[in-house]
């Protein structure tokens, strides 16, 4: 069987576009997006506690519909491109999660999506979407709403800085295995590196070091999961050192 070199082989784990502040900025939009629905679902539910679970959901899709999720978008947007312009960031690209984290928190993004709010609300009633009452209700405790989402925003961060943090432990683990010529203990290692790049920011240090872990351990179950290696790949494999 012809085994591809090394060096040519694809990068499947954690596939990223050439420009990474692009997919840096995809990756935060839909995690702060996930994060805000959940926020506004919670909030509804807390501040309209005698609707029924049908309306909490047309409340919050109309809600989104005239607006807000246009509006929440922005604000996350604006407040990623303040920061940079801010900071100065020639590259247009985070170096680590802390970045992101300062540029989401510190760039008016709260300030934007209670705007959006504001406008969605008011949309939304124009339209006979949302009652009278449950706008005004909405209106006035607006703030239980962002102080939701704005503490799952810290939440989220904080497990993404735990996630970084154990993907260099899986990393550390399967150069371990990698060492020791254990094949089965490299496998499971590589699959908690692969799910683990699936949840966090992508950093260009972080991919360039999954990349070199993904090349070789493929290379390695390709070739019958054997370790000899050419001289040309065993270079490529000591920058995992």
């Amino acid at each position: 069987m012809q085994v591809t070199n090394i060096l040519d082989m694809p990068n499947d784990l954690s596939k990223q576009s050439l420009n990474l502040e692009i997919e840096q900025k995809n990756f935060l939009s839909t995690t702060m997006g996930k994060i805000i629905n959940t926020g506004l679902n919670i909030g509804i539910r807390s501040l309209l506690p005698d609707i029924v679970e049908d309306e909490v959901i047309e409340i919050k899709d109309a809600i989104l519909k005239n607006g807000f999720k246009a509006g929440a978008e922005q604000a996350i947007n604006s407040a990623i491109d303040l920061w940079k312009s801010t900071k100065g960031i020639a590259t247009g690209k985070f170096e680590n999660i802390n970045q992101a984290h300062e540029a989401i928190k510190s760039g008016g993004t709260i300030d934007g999506i209670s705007s959006a709010l504001n406008f969605a609300i008011s949309k939304a009633q124009e339209a006979n979407l949302i009652t009278y009452k449950s706008a005004s209700v909405l209106r006035k405790g607006k703030d239980v709403i962002l102080d939701s989402i704005e503490s799952n925003i810290e939440d989220n961060f904080n497990d993404q800085l735990s996630a970084f943090n154990m993907l260099n432990k899986y990393e550390e683990n399967w150069k371990t295995y990698y060492g020791e010529k254990d094949f089965s203990g490299m496998e499971k290692e590589y699959n908690k590196i692969e799910n683990t790049m699936k949840k966090i920011l992508p950093i260009e240090d972080t991919l360039k070091e999954a990349r070199r872990i993904e090349n070789l351990h493929l290379y390695i179950k390709n070739n019958g999961k054997r370790f000899n290696l050419s001289n040309e790949e065993l270079e490529l494999a000591k920058q995992l050192n």
